[in-house]
């Protein structure tokens, strides 16, 4: 039986776990094996810039910082269960990559 493997990469957690329960749920009313959602390391992304625009006054720094978040999870498919996978709703600010195995 062929697998897919599918990548999800997003900076809300929250939105990315939601997406991950909605594809166990297909997966166990259809019978097919899941393994994952495997966590990969996540990308810190930082920036520190200057509070003071003119470089006069005390010297104050801002930091911001950005978390990406990457899942991967592997699946035996059929053509239903790639259906009910392709129709799930996708929530904004989440990449998805599906490869066939």
């Amino acid at each position: 039986m062929s697998k897919a493997r599918i990548k999800l990469v997003g900076d809300d957690i929250n939105k990315i776990n939601k997406f991950v329960d909605e594809v166990k749920d297909i997966t166990e009313k259809l019978g097919v094996s899941l393994t994952g959602p495997i966590p990969m390391p996540t990308k810190k992304l930082r920036v520190t810039t200057r509070k003071s625009p003119d470089g006069e006054g005390k010297a104050s720094w801002e930091r911001f910082q950005m978390r990406i978040h990457k899942r991967l999870i592997d699946i035996e498919i059929n053509e239903r269960v790639l259906r009910k996978i392709m129709k799930i709703q996708i929530p904004s600010g989440i990449n998805i990559e599906i490869k066939l195995i």
